[in-house]
């Protein structure tokens, strides 16, 4: 699976019931819970990664990146408008980059 399948995933539980998916009974409590959400996911990342607890990490990162497809979703910020910036900031340095920012 990759991130485009997951978040097409979301965008289709988005209208869901929210009974019928924990995807669509997060995005029904609104963008808010879903932003809240997002950062205690990343919390939980960044403790792991402190650690040093590889597979605990790897499970948080995974979570993460759901939590983040599902902040954009409740947003109606699409997938490709993120991936699109991930393209154009490949073609020059971080610290370019970083600095026009």
């Amino acid at each position: 699976m990759t991130l485009d399948d997951l978040y097409a995933t979301i965008l289709a539980r988005k209208d869901a019931d929210p009974s019928s998916s924990w995807t669509a009974q997060l995005l029904a409590k609104g963008p808010e819970k879903c932003a809240e959400k997002f950062g205690e996911e990343a919390i939980e990342a960044i403790i792991e990664a402190v650690k040093g607890d590889k597979a605990a990490l790897t499970s948080e990162a995974a979570d993460v990146l759901y939590h983040l497809l599902i902040m954009l979703a409740a947003r109606d910020v699409p997938f490709t408008d993120v991936m699109e910036i991930l393209a154009k900031r490949q073609s020059i340095s971080g610290i370019a980059e970083k600095a026009s920012r």
